[in-house]
């Protein structure tokens, strides 16, 4: 069941025995690694802390060859569909400095290069102890090329750097 990152929401799919999926779609990642332990404990709660269920981070990110075409493809696109959702929930409108910030160690973005894009998820491993990960890259208009291309790269790049990290881990 996807949350959107409150406790209610959290607890509802632990005790209804379904596996969680994360959305973070602003702010400091590491701020909703508490979900998980509340998960994880709201599992014990129900009586069903023995089930392994796994638990997804589900992002938006792009990948590309290199972190500024990430950038330069994938930030018209993301600000277009967050300032459009940002209207209707009564959020300040972003520009590019957003972006940037938004793509930083900190930042709720997964964009970059492929060893970029790995890094980013390794260290998001680190903390969530996550199962998987899902990086919405199709928001808004990216090209169509370009899209490939960051599918190609995600696939023989990026996965195998990530699995040799979590492997370490």
């Amino acid at each position: 069941i996807a949350v959107g990152g409150t406790p209610q929401s959290v607890v509802r799919a632990a005790t209804l025995g379904l596996p969680m999926a994360l959305a973070i779609i602003g702010g400091d990642p590491k701020r909703f690694a508490p979900f998980f332990a509340l998960y994880r404990d709201a599992q014990v709660k129900s009586g069903r802390g023995a089930e392994k269920l796994p638990l997804s981070l589900n992002m938006h990110g792009f990948v590309s060859d290199t972190t500024a075409k990430a950038k330069d493809v994938y930030a018209a696109a993301h600000l277009e569909v967050m300032n459009r959702i940002g209207r209707e929930r009564g959020w300040p409108p972003q520009g590019r400095a957003h972006f940037e910030a938004s793509c930083g160690p900190d930042g709720n973005l997964i964009v970059g290069d492929p060893e970029a894009v790995a890094e980013k998820i390794a260290g998001l491993h680190e903390v969530f102890k996550n199962d998987r990960i899902l990086i919405q890259m199709a928001i808004g208009t990216v090209p169509h090329a370009e899209q490939l291309r960051a599918i190609e790269l995600m696939g023989t790049k990026v996965a195998p750097l990530v699995r040799a990290a979590v492997k370490k881990a």
